[in-house]
């Protein structure tokens, strides 16, 4: 299993969990672990996600990841595990 994280931050609006979970089933990414809140007009999630199945290159994903965070107007941000927590205890 590859687990990675992906972040999202922005301004609430409807269809943000749709979009990024279509595009990730679309691409054979499996949703292990999921936490959003909404505090103040702003959302927040991370997921934890197995990308081993994936079926484009990590980077590929990282970066059309981030297009569709342009798209909505928000920070989306993939990350493999091991950076991601190397990155919390800096």
């Amino acid at each position: 299993m590859e687990k990675s994280i992906i972040s999202v931050l922005g301004k609430d609006k409807v269809g943000i969990i749709a979009r990024i979970c279509t595009y990730l089933a679309q691409n054979n990414v499996n949703i292990l672990d999921i936490s959003q809140t909404i505090v103040g007009g702003l959302f927040q999630m991370m997921m934890i996600c197995d990308t081993e199945k994936c079926s484009k290159d990590f980077h590929l994903v990282a970066e059309e990841l981030h297009s569709i965070g342009d798209e909505l107007g928000i920070q989306i941000k993939l990350q493999k595990k091991e950076i991601f927590e190397k990155m919390q205890r800096i």
